[in-house]
């Protein structure tokens, strides 16, 4: 067995698990689209457009596939619409979009296109089967696709400050995969791109860029310059739906939370200055994303300028009076907001790949086998569990507020929040009030004999058994909960979706509300033409081509 790399010790839970640290975090080279990308490059796949039929209107449809030498292979079937500007909308109610799109296993016959093309469109409304991996739709951001389509139909340069600003030519405001909608499951030993987590998703968003170029390149007749297309990413518009997917998978939570904290450990633990340059670059990068980073978020935008004065502070720093890496991080947290810290974190690791790199085949986990509530147990025995492990929801101080609920709604089957006071709906609350069934189950363990098995205390008092269960997952996981009060009235939900989203690569965060935000996946990052074994003139400049960033 290869030992382990010596890392520091971990943050505690106590220092990460709360909102306000995790809704400032930044995408690292663990995340899955950094790691998606390496995974391309050592799989040695190759990328081709095998269909394209489009009129003028850009009203058609089109094959991008993906094949690894081995023979593994995914296709992106793409139908472009003609779509009234009336019509065009994030919300996820909408009913028709730009474009959709559907991530299938192996490339399409004729067939399937006809069959695809009778149901990718109509989204949640069609019929999905057992070879559609991932379905998606997406609108174009209209500022910066017409902007760039008329620049080069006019025989124009396009402004590269406005479409930086944008930062994408589409937006998507729904991926679904895993099984929804009649989606295949996911099978990670029949598909071994798939084993990490989010991988067809992520695979079919770096698809659906390559086809919003090709999209936008057809519609004006003209060839974007390589560079522009290497800055741009794709759009996503996020709500409530995705909010809560951290309480409900709290295994995956910890897993993802213990890779990162680890990878950070492991840098902390190197004696040697190598790396220094590069995590130099790094941080600069982050200083320049950060000054083209907008939003119209008060309390977003008081972070950004937080966050950029902590960027130059910490270049300077690192410039002058660099100690090593453990060092370097002590600083940090005497003098870095939470925002600052948690992109420092992002840049020292960025440079040690081979440090860190492995653990990003840990961050997968099948929550199911942790399910299984220790029915054996004493009733005394799961108090004192409980009372170690949700120690900070069962302190005095602790916001005992129970103002609002989770459920999902009857229309789209999505998580909601709600106020309990002003909307109908709490008795189909989720079970998503972690603290407050904490409380709750104490004071009941509180009331029963100490000898009492906890089985027995179950089938007497089956409303309990939720709470019973995570509070085994909790003494397991240690970063398996967030640490907030999930239904109180100070909940900032959009903290959450950051979290998740960095963990997914995201950037520029801009919150249109405490609800819901825009993000940008794949800005500045390489193009299918980047995997060619053959050098083509768009390959010219371009940082990634062969090199696998």
């Amino acid at each position: 067995m290869i030992p382990a790399p010596p890392q520091a010790d971990l943050r505690p839970p106590s220092r990460v698990m709360r909102l306000a640290r995790m809704g400032a975090f930044h995408p690292t080279r663990l995340s899955f689209i950094p790691s998606l990308l390496r995974e391309l490059r050592a799989g040695k796949w190759t990328f081709a457009r095998t269909h394209w039929k489009m009129d003028a209107r850009g009203v058609g449809e089109s094959v991008h596939t993906a094949r690894r030498a081995s023979g593994e292979t995914y296709s992106l079937a793409a139908f472009g619409h003609d779509l009234p500007p009336e019509k065009r909308s994030d919300r996820v109610i909408a009913e028709a979009w730009d474009a959709t799109f559907a991530l299938c296993e192996g490339e399409p016959d004729a067939a399937d296109l006809a069959r695809l093309r009778e149901n990718v469109p109509l989204q949640e409304a069609g019929r999905c089967g057992p070879r559609e991996l991932v379905l998606s739709r997406a609108n174009k951001s209209a500022r910066a696709f017409n902007h760039l389509t008329g620049r080069l139909r006019a025989g124009a340069a396009p402004d590269r400050k406005l479409l930086q600003s944008v930062g994408y030519l589409m937006r998507t405001t729904a991926v679904y995969g895993n099984g929804k909608f009649g989606l295949a499951d996911r099978d990670t030993q029949a598909r071994p791109l798939l084993r990490a987590p989010f991988r067809a998703e992520m695979l079919a968003v770096w698809l659906i860029r390559a086809f919003s170029f090709d999209w936008a390149e057809h519609l004006c007749g003209g060839k974007i310059p390589a560079d522009i297309k290497r800055a741009l990413g794709v759009g996503n518009s996020t709500g409530l739906g995705m909010a809560p997917f951290l309480a409900a998978h709290p295994v995956l939570l910890h897993k993802w939370m213990l890779a990162r904290e680890t990878a950070l450990a492991r840098v902390r633990a190197i004696r040697d200055r190598r790396g220094k340059a590069a995590f130099l670059a790094a941080l600069r990068r982050a200083l320049d994303d950060a000054r083209i980073w907008t939003t119209t978020d008060s309390r977003q935008r008081r972070r950004i300028l937080e966050l950029q004065d902590d960027l130059a502070l910490a270049i300077r720093h690192a410039e002058s009076d660099f100690a090593g890496w453990d060092e370097m991080w002590t600083w940090g947290e005497a003098n870095l907001t939470a925002e600052g810290q948690e992109a420092l974190a992002a840049a020292m690791i960025e440079p040690h790949g081979d440090h860190v790199d492995d653990l990003a085949e840990t961050m997968d986990a099948d929550e199911q086998p942790h399910f299984r509530i220790a029915g054996e147990a004493t009733a005394a025995e799961t108090l004192a569990k409980l009372e170690r492990v949700y120690d900070w929801a069962l302190a005095e101080d602790f916001p005992d507020d129970d103002s609002r609920f989770w459920y999902a709604s009857e229309e789209k089957m999505e998580p909601r929040l709600g106020g309990r006071a002003t909307e109908p709906g709490a008795e189909l609350e989720l079970p998503l009030a972690v603290a407050r069934d904490a409380r709750a189950l104490r004071r009941k363990l509180l009331s029963r004999p100490g000898d009492e098995t906890l089985g027995r205390f179950l089938a007497r008092f089956p409303e309990f058994r939720g709470a019973a269960r995570r509070v085994g997952i909790a003494e397991r996981f240690p970063y398996a909960e967030m640490r907030e009060n999930l239904v109180g009235r100070d909940l900032i939900p959009v903290d959450m979706l950051r979290c998740k989203l960095s963990f997914f690569g995201a950037t520029r965060f801009d919150p249109k509300s405490d609800k819901w935000l825009r993000i940008c996946l794949f800005a500045d990052s390489p193009l299918p033409c980047c995997f060619d074994s053959r050098r083509r003139p768009e390959c010219a400049g371009c940082p990634f081509w062969r090199k696998g960033e």
